[in-house]
Parts: structure tokens; C-alpha cells; sequence
């Protein structure tokens, strides 16, 4: 199945944005290439940015507090697994205490290092980051991977509890829903939401599908038109019935 999310509000789509970002930033990591060090490193810039919120990491720990005091009401439950819920407590005790224990405004820590504020500054501008712009910044792309490697994970290690914190709360928030099988008439599928506390709709198409899901929502109404993708003109509505499975998460 291929799913799309589609949050109601600014605070799941930063956490879906910054899921996203470290999840490019782990999966290049582990390669070798400068090229691809070059692209941990530009992730770790946008993750700066998008984490600069001020009152980003006080939500993840309120929503992990809320989420601690509702698996509470569970102990003693002869039908929650004592052990199961022991280790997601102690998961979110041990990720609110990281949490607390950050300190200072988020990425202070590279706001300070001119040399990766320099790279920062010219990898906005396109073919800004040649060798006879940044001579220093290439010498550095020519080291040894796993110096690299160990600088990169210097620079990133302190942005690990947002990680860890938004982990259980995505994690969360996409169990939290029943998926339900719908039919789109003709490609276009309305729902009236009456005020929905809803955060986000997961929308999921078989692969050989091939029609793609433009959501628009608020509170009161979901509107989903399926349209075939045309990449070269503009994109053709579809014509049929499209079967999708769609799940409103809400923690």
C-alpha cells in the first residue's frame, strides 16, 4: 500500500517534516560517499530550522506527559500486558527526561560554529558549495568516511531526544485510528467532519492504483480528489472509481 498523510495543523506537519528529515539524515549516514555526507549535512541544516520552533520541545513533552498519565489508568489490567506497558512507560519517562535535559535554545550549539554556518550560508545559493568557494569545506569531504562519519553524529547527537520524543508521539498518533475502506465516485470523495478533533488523515491506495490523493481539510469537511499523474502536462482527474483506505488519528 502507499499512504499519504495529511495533518490538520501546524504542529503534526512540523513533526512529519522533521521525521522525514532525520530519516534522510540516517540513511545517508551510512554510506561512505562525501556526496552523501554532503547530503546528511544539508538535512541537518533544514533540521535546524524546521526544530527552531521555541516551543517545540516543550509540546513533545506535555503530548508525552499526556500520553504517560493515559497508559497509567492500564496498571493492574488483566488484559494490558504488564510487560508491554512497563517498557512503553519507561520509553517515554527516559525520552521526556532527555527532553528536559536539552538546554538552551535548540541547535545553539551550530549556531555557533561559524564554519558550518559558512557551508550553511552558501548551500542556499545553487553550485554555492564548489571547492573554490569553500576550500576548507572540501579538504573536509576528502577525509577519512568514518571521520566524517564521527563529526557528522558530533553534530546531530544533540537533536536525538527530538527525535526520539517526536518517534513515540507519530507512533502514536498513527495507531490511534480504525481504517476505514471507502470508495471515491468518479475520483472525488467529500466527508463532513462536524468539528472533528481529528490531526490527521492517512489515505492508502494499492500500488497498481495509479491515481494520486489531493486532500484538502479542516474541522468540518475532507475533500480528497484523485487525479492520474501526467508528468508533463497538468494532471488528469480521474474518471473512475477509486477504492482507498482511510484512517482519522487523534491522540
Amino acid at each position: 500500500m502507499i499512504t499519504y498523510e495529511y495533518p490538520f495543523n501546524e504542529r503534526i506537519r512540523t513533526l512529519l517534516r522533521l521525521e522525514d528529515l532525520f530519516d534522510k539524515a540516517s540513511y545517508f549516514l551510512e554510506q561512505q560517499g562525501s556526496r552523501e555526507h554532503h547530503a546528511v549535512l544539508l538535512a541537518l541544516f533544514e533540521i535546524l530550522e524546521v526544530a527552531g520552533r521555541a516551543d517545540l520541545k516543550m509540546d513533545l513533552i506535555q503530548e508525552l506527559e499526556r500520553q504517560r498519565q493515559s497508559l497509567l489508568i492500564f496498571r493492574n489490567n488483566p488484559d494490558i500486558s504488564e510487560e508491554a506497558l512497563s517498557g512503553a512507560l519507561y520509553e517515554i519517562e527516559q525520552c521526556s527526561a532527555a527532553l528536559l535535559g536539552m538546554t538552551g535554545k535548540i541547535g545553539q550549539f551550530l549556531r555557533e560554529n561559524d564554519w558550518l554556518m559558512g557551508i550553511k550560508s552558501r548551500a542556499v545559493i545553487p553550485g554555492g558549495v564548489c571547492e573554490f568557494d569553500l576550500p576548507s569545506y572540501h579538504y573536509w569531504q576528502h577525509q577519512d568516511p568514518e571521520a566524517r562519519r564521527a563529526a557528522l553524529l558530533d553534530w546531530l547527537k544533540p537533536f536525538m531526544p527530538l527525535r526520539s520524543g517526536l518517534a513515540i508521539v507519530l507512533r502514536l498518533l498513527r495507531a490511534s485510528g480504525r481504517s476505514e475502506h471507502q470508495v471515491a465516485e468518479g475520483g472525488a470523495f467529500q466527508m463532513m467532519l462536524g468539528g472533528s478533533a481529528a490531526q490527521m488523515v492517512r489515505v492508502s491506495l494499492k500500488p497498481q492504483i495509479a491515481y494520486v490523493p489531493e486532500i484538502s481539510a479542516n474541522k468540518y469537511a475532507l475533500n480528497i480528489r484523485f487525479t492520474c499523474p501526467d508528468y508533463d502536462h497538468r494532471p488528469r482527474h480521474a474518471e473512475t472509481d477509486v477504492e482507498f483506505d482511510m484512517v482519522f488519528c487523534n491522540l
